[in-house]
């Protein structure tokens, strides 16, 4: 019978990627709706918490992928393995928490074996026997609905900034199987020279993020961004026209092609609020923005807003929040003693 299938890979660290929580929530809807099974199918080296994982969302199988090479992720080879399982097992949908590698495999699959895909999905339901998919569409500025029958593998790449990860009601065992494969006469086109490598805290685990625009004037007012965000306790971002103009690295960008993020509290200060950008922010529980001009679209997303000079308002919440730090930091000290 063909199952509702959320995939993925494990990390560097030995746990599942993130986002698949999100994924498995939203799969289980589905699943619910059609009347089918959920699995998730793990490709690569088995993850520590997927058995777990998986349980806890309802899965009744969790299914590995175990081939050496798909442990690399190469997406040769990711798409030649999913391939054969699709034929092997045809699913009826295949979800994809949405990742960079997501975003190259998944296309591809979906062309390898004729299936219809929507990226960016936010959401999911089944209406009348079909499948209608909610996805952000021109940067996160509007949503587009995608209505899509018969019974043929979808796939659906979700973004999982948008959606709250939802235990099932009770948890199941799920049945560890594994899935055999045959990547012998697989090559990769393109080699992998050199791996990044991201060091320290990441702008997507941040529960508060300053982020700085092309309003701040000049490469040297971006300390006060740096400064700010050491003083709430939470991370600095910037806009692409930062990074562009070399202000400050790629690592730091904030927007659809920089990192999605979805803290508790996000300070945009002097940025416009385009789309691109918002498709990286829009998620934050609470945005403040910080503009001059009254009418930045940015306004139109905050919860709070200032207008007025970034360059004359910094100085002021740098002191108010440091102040602030240090108060708490003295009546935790004070009921210690």
């Amino acid at each position: 019978m063909p199952q509702v299938i959320v995939c993925t890979w494990g990390d560097s660290e030995g746990t599942l990627a993130r986002g698949v929580e999100e994924t498995l929530t939203l799969g289980r809807r589905l699943a619910g709706g059609l009347g089918v099974e959920l699995s998730l199918l793990v490709l690569g080296a088995m993850p520590h918490d997927a058995a777990a994982v998986a349980g806890r969302h309802g899965a009744t199988a969790l299914d590995c992928a175990s081939d050496a090479r798909l442990s690399a992720i190469e997406p040769d080879a990711l798409v030649e393995a999913l391939a054969q399982i699709c034929a092997a097992h045809p699913p009826r949908v295949l979800l994809f928490p949405q990742s960079f590698d997501v975003r190259v495999v998944a296309p591809r699959l979906a062309g390898r074996i004729g299936a219809p895909i929507v990226m960016n999905a936010v959401d999911a339901s089944v209406e009348a026997g079909q499948l209608s998919i909610t996805a952000s569409a021109y940067g996160g500025d509007t949503r587009a609905v995608y209505q899509i029958s018969g019974e043929g593998p979808t796939l659906l790449s979700v973004s999982t900034t948008a959606v709250s990860a939802e235990p099932a009601a009770s948890a199941t065992s799920p049945l560890i199987r594994d899935v055999p494969v045959s990547l012998a006469g697989v090559s990769e086109r393109i080699r992998l020279l050199q791996q990044a490598k991201a060091q320290g805290p990441r702008l997507e685990d941040a529960t508060i993020i300053v982020s700085g625009g092309r309003g701040l004037g000049s490469p040297e007012h971006y300390a006060l961004i740096e400064q700010l965000a050491e003083a709430l306790g939470g991370m600095a971002g910037a806009s692409r026209p930062l990074v562009d103009d070399g202000w400050v690295d790629a690592g730091r960008q904030v927007g659809l092609t920089g990192h999605i993020t979805r803290p508790a509290l996000y300070v945009a200060v002097g940025i416009s609020g385009a789309s691109q950008h918002l498709a990286g922010c829009s998620a934050a529980k609470t945005i403040v923005a910080i503009n001059k001009d009254p009418d930045a679209a940015i306004f139109q997303h905050a919860r709070y807003g200032i207008v007025g000079d970034c360059k004359e308002i910094l100085p002021e919440l740098i002191r108010a929040a440091r102040e602030h730090r240090a108060t708490s930091r003295s009546t935790t000290q004070g009921k210690t003693r």
